[in-house]
């Protein structure tokens, strides 16, 4: 079930993203899930992909999927804007009470004016943020 909330770029061109590490996932692994993703991933410049994002998903899919898949992965995640890990985004962070990488995640999406999307219920609320239920198996 998708959050039926206003948010930025309802009805409009699309707005900036951040995809959530479990989105970029779901889409590499090409999942019944991976289309809810697609209209982000069709616009890659409107992308803002937090070099921690980058980390865990190349991580994970080189070590389920191989390193071919990872590497498109990479390849398409660099159409976006990559933003490092400087300190003012490492003291915004520090304010959300979420886990380590997960909070670095928002407070990207927060200081770019991005709107997170996430399939993580612990985001479930958050301002800015376009939550994805996961339905119960």
């Amino acid at each position: 079930m998708v959050s039926r909330r206003a948010g930025p770029g309802r009805g409009r061109a699309m707005a900036v993203v951040v995809l959530d590490s479990s989105c970029w996932l779901e889409h590499f692994a090409d999942t019944a899930r991976a289309a809810l993703f697609a209209p982000a991933l069709a616009s890659p410049d409107k992308l803002v992909v937090p070099l921690i994002t980058v980390y865990e998903v190349v991580k994970k899919l080189a070590r389920e999927l191989g390193d071919e898949v990872a590497s498109a992965a990479l390849t398409l995640m660099q159409q976006g804007r990559i933003v490092d890990l400087a300190l003012p985004l490492a003291l915004a962070a520090t304010r959300h009470a979420l886990p380590l990488a997960d909070s670095l995640i928002y407070a990207t999406a927060q200081a770019h004016g991005a709107e997170l999307w996430t399939q993580d219920a612990h985001f479930e609320g958050l301002p800015g943020v376009r939550y994805f239920a996961k339905t119960p198996a």
